[in-house]
């Protein structure tokens, strides 16, 4: 009977520390994904007021039509390209800006900054090298640090976010 009792008391630790982790991870998830979206606006309102910032949508409408004809499929066409590509960007960097909350509270803004240059670095510098035109973001010079400087907010916003939902659990 005593190793029934030791069973389930172990269990239950175990259901806690699950419950736990999983309650970290949605705040995480979360907050990357309010950074997504953030950045998904800054987006989508700089390029209807400014002739120089970047489209970087209609590289991930590039990217997509390629993936999706090279997997062997008809690509989206339109507004179903459109949504097709949003999403997957959303999930994508949501899905980056999560990892921002990986490793405690300390310096969680800054993380956020430094991943948001990493994945803004990136954004100028992998379309090329996948065979993708890369004008649409590398316009003149104030068009890429309005590239990396989008990521950077983005990556601020998640570790904003995530900082505040840990603070009022």
């Amino acid at each position: 009977m005593p190793d029934v009792l030791h069973v389930i008391c172990n269990l239950q630790g175990i259901e806690k520390l699950t419950h736990k982790t999983m309650n970290v991870f949605n705040k995480n998830m979360l907050g990357g994904l309010i950074g997504a979206v953030i950045l998904n606006v800054i987006h989508s309102a700089a390029k209807r007021f400014d002739t120089e910032a970047p489209a970087i949508d209609e590289v991930g409408e590039e990217a997509m039509k390629k993936t999706v004809s090279a997997a062997g499929f008809e690509p989206p066409k339109g507004n179903a390209l459109v949504a097709a590509t949003f999403g997957a960007d959303i999930a994508s960097n949501a899905m980056l800006y999560t990892m921002i909350g990986y490793g405690g509270d300390k310096h969680i803004i800054l993380r956020g900054a430094l991943l948001g240059t990493v994945v803004g670095l990136a954004t100028l510098t992998i379309p090329e090298q996948a065979g993708l035109d890369t004008q649409p973001i590398k316009k003149t010079e104030r068009t890429k640090i309005m590239t990396v400087a989008w990521y950077v907010i983005g990556g601020m916003a998640a570790g904003l976010a995530i900082k505040a939902m840990r603070r009022h659990h």
